[in-house]
Order: structure tokens, then C-alpha cells, then sequence
């Protein structure tokens, strides 16, 4: 399904391709800004996207796309690299500080202030903007008064790259590196002028390596909170769009938001990845520019367009696909729904047995598992960006090394739309524990679906901030609640619950080999169904529309890799991933970029200590005589008490090197 591009809009727009933003401490920001020609005559509202990804040669073709859209339909959109990246002056340290907040509160109160502006300012963004519009609404600015954040989270430590439900994600490690590449990057000579090279020489020397503060805060501290809007949801006055997929790392935040929220709030949540929903994977698109125009307009300058009429939640309910058939298009069908988990839906309370699925309790019996270190090797990526592998393949192999409960066939269709909560009596042999709950769908074919999953460190089952050591032998019950999801079971499948005490690579290992003992007959699932007959309201979307792509020319094109191999001596499980983003010409800009990433992991079937990740990218530009090269490297290892982090950085002007760094720590591991 393509995006319609648009090239004629009801307001002649010019662009500015950079302007500096002044600040109270003398840094200058570096924007990109795309407005009406007559604003200063008619002045309009401004929208912001603030963001660390590179104004200029990082997001340029997705800008290119919907920063005109919004221009021509009467706004003053704003592209603004944040301190220390991109264009802009200063020094980046962590993500989500408070100088990237205080800095956006003056951006704001600078747009508000321009001849072209009406006073009015509305933020949107996707992932980090998406992150950081929440983070600035809780400020309060007073211009700010409406935002939409798109895949991101109330909770910094429950729902983005770190930890889930407590257990360390390698996507810690590989987020890690994309920044440690992203931020080597230097600023453009022909915006910032001869001073380029100091100011990239200035920021290399202090460029973090964000693995080692964020393994060094592994519970939920204060660190964590800074940041995460639901420590005091009251405090975003702003009307606030909240737009997530179901097939993305934060789904989940959006019900919580939606919850939370005091100020006016609606919610989209479509079959997508981490990607805009106008140009997301997998189809169906959406016009979602349309949708943001209808919220701006209606908040920004007082135009009625019905968007409180709309239901609450906008949801689409996914159809399965065949596992490891990586779709670029979900069937389904878009529902309205005024509740999240009540109202249409109905908790239906099962039962985990020793013969499966069952509605009523059954007799107690003690099922262990110590599932292999290799298990959740087709777990997929924890954050997809991409059709294609990055999707959760078959789950039987991980299944056949993980304790399992099915249930009968289906004899209807079954739409799940909710949060489904599994409740266990269980006991372990070790002070530290993790485990991997999935509930999947059997097809008749034997083939299997993950529908919804969560992780969860057994230290932390009552509090994500003061986990406590287990208790060998002991007897717990924990509440572990699956991510959310819209998901029709047919007819003649089976749903599994399969629980695993391993999930590598997409969590890391526990110090030991776990043996994890379930007490079936009394353990329970919580299931989400939606009423066969629910009345809901009518859901329709328009065409997916976009401004005029970049002018690109392909010097080199994209390719992607992503190989298993097993030693077949060892058994050691090995995972290669390449995601080269070929090499490409920015035709107005006289700029050829080129990117590419690696990813390997290993582990031993039987030992948790050998798990390993590296991390290489490679990341160049070039203009003319200028080019500049960096190679960014990675590593994370461990001992049963410590993390072992290895990283290195080497810039190069032309061939010559102009810098190496390397980062060489130990940290303590906490009940990890």
C-alpha cells in the first residue's frame, strides 16, 4: 500500500534550510524550518520536532515527507537538531536530561515570539521526540498547547530499551551503539563554517558510551524516574494524541497514557512497527498527516474537526500471519472502543494444568524447567524497525525448550484485545531468576505464532525499585502482565502459554542455570476477549498522504543479513546481523552518506557467563574534498558479579585519523 504524494497545498510554503535558535547561555541550536510565505503577514502556529538524529543528513528524507505536508496546510514546522547534535552547538551527555528539557522550553518560548508565529505551539515526534514532547508538556510551557508522541513511553525504565519487567535487554547494548555512531558523526562545515573540526574534536572527547550509566542504575531509581511522566501524569495539561503499533516496543504505554491522563487524550494504535504511520511497516498506512492536522487544528486554531467525536481508542485487531513469513501487510479490521479492558471486553479467568488449558482449577502437580541458554533464538528483535527477520519467527523450536500449556482447539473465532495476565505459583533453585512468558498461537499446522509476550526478573515480582534476592526452594505467586495487543485467534487454533527460564539474545542470561518448578492446577491466565456481538464505533482512516520525497541518488544500495549458525563441536548459537544502509546522494544538499551496522551474539547451551554481544558501525560522509569516517565499536560480557564493557571510537578525516577513544569498565551486576 504506497503513500499518495502531494505536491500542491492550500498555502505556497518556503523552506529554510538552517536558522540558529538562540539560547540563554549563548548556544545556538541548529533548525530547519518550513513555513507559509505569507506567515509573516498571516502568522500561523508552530509545530516542533525536537530531536538529536541529525536535521541535515539523519532525518532529511523522513522530514522531506511530512515536515511540508504541515507547512502547506497553514503551520510553521520546525525540524531543531538538540545540543551537541547534528548543526547544533554544545556538548550531548545522556538522553532525555534535564538541559535537553530546559533547552526545548526556550525553543518554545522563541517560536512563540516570531513575526511568522501566532503564539501558539504544538510538539510531535516519533521514539525520542516522541519521548521528549511528553517530557516537555509536563514542564508546562505556556505555548505549548498541544502535542501527538508517536511510539513512546510514560515509563523510562519499564517500557524503552533497558529493562523489561526488570531483566536486562541486549537492545540496551545495541542502542548503545547506534548512539556511540550517531553522536561521532561530525557537524556540517557548510552550515556551522571552519570551526567544524573543533567542535567534532569537542564532542568526541566527551562523548559517552550510554551503556555504562544505564548498567549502572539497573533498578528503578531515581535516574529512571527523571523522565517518566507517570510519576505525575496530572502535570501534561496539553491535549495529548497517542499513537503506538502493536508490532513496536511501546504498545503498552499507550493504554497506561491513555489512563493516566487528565487532559484531553485520544489514542491510535495500529498493526505497525517503530515507524510514522504514514509511511509504516507493515501496511495498512494510514493518513496520518490528515489525523495530525485534524488535532492541531482543532487545539492550535480553534477549528472544530470532530476529533473528540472519536472514540477513545482507535485499535486495529490484527489477523495472524504465518510465523517467519515476515509480512508487509496485517489483515484486520479498525475497531472504536471507549475502555481499554472494559466495557466490550470480558476477562476470561483460565487455568494452567498439567494437561493444559483449562477452565476450571486442576490438581496440583510440580512442573520444572531449565531451559537451554540457545532458547529464544527466534524471539526476533525487541524493537522492530524493518519488515523482514527483525519479526518474532516460529516459536516451536523455543517452545520445545520451555514449559508449555494448550489449550483445545477453538470452535469460534476469538478476538483478544487487551492485556493478558499470567498468574504463577512457582519456586526456583537460584537467587536470581528470569523467565520468558509467551502466549502464542498453534496453528493447525503446527506452525507458531508469538501473540503477546513479557519478561520478567523474578527479584523484582514486587517492586521494580528494591528487588529482593530469592529464596531457594521457596514458594511465590507473581502477577506478570503480557504486552498489550488486538489479536483474532480463528477458529481451530489453540492458544499455548510457554515459559522459558531463557530468552537469548533478546534478554541476558542469569548468572546461573535456573530450574524453574510451576505449580499447575493453581496458576492462572487472564484473558481479554471482546465481546462476540460489541457494538463499537465506525473507524475509518483516509488515504496515506505525504509531501514530495527527497531527490536521492543510490550510489550504493541497502543490504541486510541475518544469519544463525550452530557449532556444531560446542553448541555454541551464534547471530549475525549486518543492516548496511548502502550509500546515498542528498542531490540539494551535494552530500553522499553511507551507514552501516553489526551485530553478533553467541552463547553456550549450558552457560550463562559465555553470552556475548559485539557491536561495529561503520558511518561516513563526504562533500567535495571533505570526508570524514568513523568506526564505533562495542562489546558486552560478564562475570556472575560484574558487566564487562569494552568500546572504542576512531574518527578519520580523508584516510588520516584524527581520534581514538576506547571505554574500558567494570560495573557491579545487582541481582541482574
Amino acid at each position: 500500500m504506497s503513500t499518495k504524494t502531494i505536491s500542491k497545498f492550500p498555502r505556497k510554503t518556503k523552506e529554510i534550510q538552517n536558522l540558529w535558535i538562540p539560547l540563554a547561555d549563548g548556544t545556538k541550536l541548529a533548525a530547519r524550518l518550513w513555513l507559509p510565505t505569507d506567515a509573516e503577514k498571516k502568522p500561523v502556529p508552530a509545530l516542533l520536532e525536537y530531536l538529536p538524529y541529525r536535521k541535515t543528513d539523519g532525518t532529511h528524507v523522513r522530514d522531506a515527507l511530512t515536515h511540508p505536508y504541515l507547512a502547506g496546510h497553514g503551520y510553521a514546522s520546525i525540524r531543531v537538531d538538540m545540543r551537541g547534535s547534528g548543526d547544533s552547538e554544545g556538548i550531548m551527555l545522556d538522553e532525555y536530561t534535564r538541559q535537553e528539557q530546559d533547552d526545548a522550553l526556550e525553543v518554545i518560548a522563541w517560536l512563540a515570539k516570531q513575526k511568522w508565529c501566532d503564539g501558539k505551539v504544538g510538539m510531535f515526534g516519533i521514539s525520542w521526540g516522541g519521548f521528549n514532547a511528553l517530557q516537555v508538556a509536563a514542564r508546562q510551557p505556556p505555548a505549548l498547547k498541544a502535542i501527538v508522541t508517536i511510539c513512546s513511553t510514560d515509563d523510562r525504565y519499564e517500557d524503552d530499551i533497558h529493562y523489561k519487567g526488570g531483566t536486562l535487554l541486549n537492545e540496551n547494548m545495541g542502542w548503545a551503539a547506534t548512539m556511540l555512531c550517531y553522536s561521532s558523526r561530525p557537524p556540517d562545515p557548510k552550515i556551522v563554517g571552519p570551526g567544524w573540526k573543533k567542535m567534532w574534536l569537542q564532542r568526541l572527547k566527551k562523548e559517552p558510551f550510554l551503556i555504562i550509566p544505564w548498567l549502572q542504575h539497573p533498578h528503578r531509581d531515581d535516574y529512571w524516574k527523571h523522565g517518566s511522566v507517570c510519576e505525575n501524569f496530572g502535570a501534561i495539561t496539553a491535549a495529548t494524541l497517542v499513537v503506538g503499533g502493536w508490532n513496536d516496543a511501546y504498545s503498552n504505554a499507550v493504554p497506561r497514557l491513555m489512563k493516566g491522563l487528565r487532559c484531553p487524550r485520544k489514542a491510535i494504535i495500529g498493526p505497525w512497527a517503530h515507524k510514522y504511520p504514514h509511511f509504516a511497516v507493515p501496511d495498512p498506512k494510514i493518513g496520518f498527516l490528515q489525523e495530525m492536522l485534524r488535532w492541531w487544528d482543532f487545539y492550535l486554531k480553534n477549528i472544530d474537526t470532530k476529533v473528540t467525536n472519536e472514540p477513545d481508542y482507535r485499535v486495529y485487531v490484527m489477523e495472524p500471519w504465518r510465523p517467519g513469513s515476515f509480512p508487509s501487510e496485517i489483515k484486520g479490521r479498525w475497531i472504536g472502543e471507549s475502555y481499554w479492558g472494559f466495557g466490550n471486553i470480558e476477562t476470561k479467568k483460565w487455568f494452567l494444568t498439567d494437561k493444559g488449558i483449562a477452565g476450571g482449577r486442576g490438581d496440583e502437580k510440580a512442573l520444572e524447567i531449565s531451559s537451554k541458554q540457545t532458547t529464544g533464538f527466534d524471539g526476533g528483535e525487541y524493537c522492530i524497525i524493518w519488515c523482514g527477520p527483525e519479526f518474532a519467527g516460529d516459536q516451536a523450536k523455543d517452545d520445545s525448550q520451555s514449559l508449555t500449556f494448550e489449550s483445545p482447539a477453538t470452535t469460534e473465532d476469538m478476538e483478544i484485545v487487551g492485556q493478558p495476565l499470567v498468574e504463577l505459583d512457582f519456586s526456583v533453585n537460584k537467587p536470581v531468576a528470569h523467565i520468558a512468558v509467551r502466549l502464542n498461537d498453534v496453528w493447525p499446522t503446527g506452525e507458531v505464532s508469538r501473540i503477546s509476550y513479557h519478561l520478567q526478573n523474578l527479584t523484582q515480582r514486587e517492586s521494580r525499585s528494591e528487588p529482593m534476592p530469592l529464596e531457594p526452594g521457596k514458594r511465590y505467586r507473581v502477577k506478570i502482565k503480557l504486552d498489550d495487543v488486538a489479536y483474532k485467534l480463528p477458529h481451530g487454533h489453540k492458544l499455548r502459554v510457554a515459559i522459558s527460564t531463557s530468552y537469548f539474545p533478546m534478554m541476558w542470561p542469569a548468572p546461573e542455570n535456573v530450574k524453574l518448578t510451576v505449580y499447575a492446577g493453581g496458576s492462572e491466565l487472564h484473558m481479554p476477549i471482546r465481546k462476540k456481538y460489541a457494538a463499537g464505533q465506525l473507524v475509518a482512516f483516509n488515504e496515506a498522504e505525504a509531501a514530495k520525497p527527497v531527490d536521492l541518488k543510490l550510489v550504493k544500495p541497502p543490504n541486510n543479513k541475518r544469519e544463525m549458525t550452530v557449532d556444531p563441536k560446542t553448541g555454541e548459537t551464534r547471530l549475525e546481523i549486518i543492516d548496511d544502509f548502502g550509500t546515498q546522494t542528498i542531490k540539494e544538499l551535494g552530500l553522499t552518506i553511507w551507514c552501516a551496522g553489526r551485530e553478533n551474539y553467541s552463547v553456550l547451551p549450558d552457560n550463562p557467563l559465555s553470552a556475548k554481544m559485539e557491536t561495529h558501525w561503520t558511518d561516513g560522509r563526504k562533500r567535495g574534498k571533505w570526508e570524514t569516517r568513523t568506526e564505533t565499536y562495542g562489546r558486552l560480557t560478564c562475570t556472575k558479579t560484574q558487566w564487562i564493557v569494552w568500546g572504542k571510537i576512531e574518527a578519520f578525516e580523508g584516510k588520516k585519523q584524527v581520534f581514538v577513544k576506547e571505554f574500558n569498565e567494570k560495573i557491579p551486576r545487582l541481582l541482574q
